[in-house]
Parts: structure tokens; C-alpha cells; sequence
């Protein structure tokens, strides 16, 4: 059931999601697939890269908040989907047995000047691990449907 519209996005702290375990198993299953570089597949290699120690993917750190993100509010919301991904940073590795936490701001919302029925909100997340360090930040819009679309979209035909 959709209950989230374009208008429950207001600028702010929106919400916090987690904690999510990952799995020493998992990295190396993610790696395998999408990523097989050693320090995701190899103690001995991870060891002695920069990192120090067997580390997941940015990329599948990128999923997981995705996952967290869907499964905390997108799952509910009249969302339309995406254009992108404004900004993606990888500050500290993530670490088997790491216990995932994301927070969701809204940094802006805003009226589609070209599709009012919509709106686009755009977040910026952070995921940091149990211990409070930052893993990664991302800042993304999502094309949001607004709750009376049918009525902002005669509106908008009625003034043009």
C-alpha cells in the first residue's frame, strides 16, 4: 500500500534504518559475483592491501543501502524512480560482522517544473557501521508521485 506522496518528504532528518549485519560469507559471495577483486575474496591478499583486512565492495555496501533504503521507506512510497546518483563517496571500509546503520535526510523537495503530478526529493543517506564510523554518503533524487496528481496536472493544463 502506498502511503508516502511526494508531500511527507519535507527537508530534514527523514528517518534511521538498521541495523543491518553483514556477513563475512556474503562479501565474499558479492565479490565473487560482481567484484572479484582479492581484498574482497582473500585474507592473505585483503591483509596486505591498503585496507588491512577483508573488506566488501563499495559496491555492495551501494546495495545494501539500497536495500535498507527500499525496505525502510521506498517499499511505501508513490516512488516513479530515479535519475540517478548525484554523489557516491566510500569513506571507510566495510568489514565482516559490520552492523549497518543508515540515516535519510531530505535535502530538497521540489515541484517537477515539467511533470507537476510530480515532485523530486532528493536525500542525501549515510551508512555508518555499529561503531558510529561513516561508511559511505549518498546523495540521490527519487521522482516522487504527488498525492493529488490527478488535480496538479489539470492545474497546470489549466494555466498554460
Amino acid at each position: 500500500m502506498t502511503a508516502l506522496f511526494f508531500e511527507n518528504f519535507a527537508p530534514g532528518h527523514f528517518g534511521r534504518y538498521g541495523p543491518r549485519r553483514v556477513t563475512r560469507e556474503e562479501i565474499i559471495a558479492f565479490a565473487s559475483e560482481y567484484d572479484p577483486q582479492p581484498m574482497h575474496l582473500d585474507d592473505h591478499a585483503a591483509n596486505a592491501s591498503m585496507l588491512k583486512g577483508m573488506s566488501g565492495s563499495g559496491w555492495h555496501l551501494s546495495s545494501l543501502m539500497m536495500r535498507m533504503m527500499y525496505d525502510g521507506f521506498i517499499k511505501d512510497t508513490a516512488s516513479l524512480g530515479s535519475p540517478g546518483v548525484d554523489e557516491m563517496r566510500w569513506m571507510s571500509p566495510l568489514r565482516p560482522g559490520d552492523d549497518l546503520l543508515l540515516d535519510v535526510e531530505v535535502i530538497e523537495a521540489r515541484v517537477s517544473k515539467s511533470r507537476p503530478e510530480t515532485g523530486i526529493v532528493t536525500f542525501k543517506c549515510y551508512v555508518r557501521n555499529g561503531h558510529g564510523q561513516m561508511l559511505s554518503e549518498m546523495v540521490s533524487p527519487i521522482i516522487v508521485k504527488r498525492r493529488d496528481a490527478d488535480a496538479a496536472t489539470s492545474a497546470a493544463g489549466s494555466n498554460g
